[in-house]
């Protein structure tokens, strides 16, 4: 199960005015199991997303691209579990337009006004008919309740123990405005720009031509600081829509007051799903922060962030409760950064300081690292003493759960 992780349930999410989400069981892959998900969006509202930077990128992600660069205004989205229709070649592109085609004709609305979304075994021809059968009892589902919500967070899920959803309701110059979002993902998981599927919406009027940044903002303040596996998937995509149907002025400014309001709200709602994903990660049992500060610039903290959180050999000593600390360094060593001076280099396990000028603390004892390894919840904080750039990555600990999940995931 997820570590330190409760789903909300149905009243804990808010409903988001002008958007409907309907779901139905269209037997993608296994049968008596939600699979397939339909988002219905207002005339008029904004959409922009993010998506893999894996070149051998799923075929909805391709046509979500092009649907994106369209501009004829999107009105709604499809997702099925069960299949990635990623690895399908030309078919893969032809399947994944006609289900957007069949969505399409029974809303009234052009094909490209459809964003379509897959997640699951990659390689695998996506079953059209089954996913074109199930479309009248998703689009019967339709509603815009909490419950939908909740129903939609569980229809996306695959390897995933939990579902994934969070919402916020803040106030805007005086008028509330409402953030909801769902996610999945728990294993292939290290986006390199969002997460494996990802969908925040809000109410509030966003100018078209800002969507996409205001997607952008949130995915590096959230997907694109998580890792589970190293692995970045095919069909990445993360997607914010904003249905304009608050009270409030058009946001035509990011960095206006409501810009920055809206930016933070949409940003907090993804920060919370990102790390759901992580706390959920497969086999996981510790949700681990890795905090690099002191570098000379953003992006070589990531670098060494990135590098321990990828570590198999840091992950695993995390799992077994080893503070095998040494690790840690090594990992810094080889993460890329140029004339690295290990002298330099501080080194904290949660409250206790494990290194100093790039040697063992004086007053540090194994047992403290022991105590902290125990946790389900740790940092690992590192300093560089090259400046004043800092980042965050959150991963998970690599048990022999998550061997079991993956050997068997076809099955």
């Amino acid at each position: 199960m997820a570590v330190q992780y409760t789903p909300p349930g149905a009243a804990d999410l808010l409903p988001v005015p002008g958007l409907r989400l309907g779901v139905a069981e269209a037997h993608v892959r296994k049968p008596n199991r939600k699979d397939l998900t339909v988002m219905l969006l207002d005339e008029g509202s904004a959409v922009g997303g993010v998506f893999t930077r894996n070149r051998y990128c799923a075929a909805p992600v391709q046509v979500c691209r092009e649907h994106l660069a369209a501009g004829q205004g999107i009105r709604a989205l499809v997702v099925n579990t069960g299949c990635a229709n990623a690895g399908t070649g030309e078919q893969g592109l032809i399947d994944a337009r006609a289900v957007c085609i069949a969505l399409a004709q029974r809303l009234g609305v052009a094909p490209q006004q459809v964003l379509p979304f897959s997640t699951g075994v990659i390689m695998e021809p996506l079953p059209v008919e089954r996913i074109v059968a199930g479309l009248p009892a998703a689009l019967a589902d339709a509603a815009d309740d909490g419950a939908h919500w909740l129903r939609a967070a569980e229809g996306i899920m695959t390897t995933d123990t939990v579902p994934k959803a969070a919402s916020r309701r803040v106030t805007i110059d005086g008028v509330p405005v409402t953030v909801t979002g769902i996610a999945k993902g728990a294993g292939m998981i290290r986006p390199n720009m969002a997460t494996m599927l990802g969908f925040v919406a809000t109410d509030a009027p966003v100018a078209p031509e800002l969507i996409g940044e205001l997607a952008r903002r949130a995915a590096d303040g959230s997907f694109n600081r998580i890792t589970v596996d190293g692995d970045t998937s095919t069909n990445d995509s993360f997607i914010v829509m904003a249905t304009g149907r608050a009270a409030l002025p058009r946001i035509t400014s990011l960095d206006s007051p409501a810009g920055q309001a809206l930016q933070a709200a949409v940003t907090d709602v993804a920060r919370e799903l990102a790390h759901a994903i992580v706390r959920d990660g497969e086999g996981a049992t510790k949700f681990i922060t890795v905090r690099v500060e002191g570098g000379r610039d953003a992006e070589e903290c990531l670098k060494a962030a990135y590098a321990i959180a990828h570590s198999p050999l840091v992950k695993t000593a995390f799992y077994a409760s080893d503070p095998n600390l040494g690790r840690i360094l090594a990992a810094v060593g080889y993460a890329g950064i140029e004339d690295l001076d290990q002298g330099r280099i501080e080194l904290f396990l949660d409250d206790v300081h494990v290194v100093t000028r790039g040697g063992r603390h004086p007053s540090y004892r194994e047992e403290d690292g022991a105590r902290v390894m125990r946790q389900s919840e740790i940092t690992v904080r590192v300093e560089l003493g090259r400046g004043a750039a800092s980042e965050t990555v959150w991963t998970c600990d690599l048990s022999h759960e998550y061997v079991r999940i993956n050997a068997d995931y076809r099955s």
